[in-house]
């Protein structure tokens, strides 16, 4: 088995060419620290197969990793590194216009919301030089409570002093494809937001299998 220093290193080129590889060995890797190197190994295999990909194995329910057969300790890892890299990938964000890197915002926002099992609204609250104010939970469980979000998020906008925002909600089905709830929604912040001087950039609908843009579709 490949060292930790051994992936970390590999050109870039390389990584992509033998992603399943790399993930399963470095995913192996960190089971190793409980667990015989061999039993790691097999483990990692079958954590991969099933869930996919290393990301998806991070951001699974405790639950589900158990039955796999992660143990207790295994799981405080595979926790700490998702949270290590999603509070990486936020702080990214918290340095200059949010909006010149809208990959890096994808990025963490694949992380903390593409896998949840439970749909999360929450908002992104910018200054007035787009950068990120806060990353706030507006709600759990559904969209369909539109007049409740929007004062939520309006609210919160005018205490913590943003001049724009960015609202973002995930879809458990995993499909980013954009629902007439979704759009109400959207359409609801949108006007209470400008009869305030607040900008809603975008609504991004986030899913295992991508992010999708009201604004890059036409809808915003």
């Amino acid at each position: 088995m490949r060292s930790l220093s051994d992936v970390r290193d590999m050109p870039c080129s390389c990584i992509r060419d033998r992603e399943p590889d790399a993930d399963r060995e470095l995913l192996a890797h960190l089971l190793g620290f409980v667990m015989p190197g061999s039993k790691a190994a097999s483990l990692a295999e079958t954590l991969i197969a099933e869930r996919g990909n290393y990301p998806r194995v991070l951001t699974s329910a405790p639950s589900r990793l158990i039955k796999l057969g992660v143990p207790p300790k295994g799981i405080d890892i595979l926790a700490t590194v998702a949270q290590s890299l999603e509070r990486a990938l936020l702080r990214e964000l918290t340095h200059g216009n949010i909006l010149a890197g809208w990959q890096a915002l994808y990025d963490y926002l694949h992380v903390s919301l593409g896998h949840s099992r439970r749909e999360h609204v929450r908002a992104l609250f910018l200054n007035s030089r787009n950068a990120l104010i806060a990353d706030e939970e507006m709600g759990v469980g559904t969209v369909n409570q539109a007049s409740l979000h929007v004062r939520e998020v309006i609210h919160r906008a005018l205490d913590v002093g943003a001049t724009a925002l960015i609202l973002v909600h995930n879809h458990p089905s995993g499909d980013p494809k954009p629902i007439r709830e979704d759009m109400q929604l959207t359409n609801h912040i949108r006007d209470a937001a400008r009869v305030l001087g607040l900008h809603l950039h975008d609504h991004l609908v986030v899913g295992e299998s991508g992010i999708q843009s009201f604004r890059k579709l036409g809808l915003l």
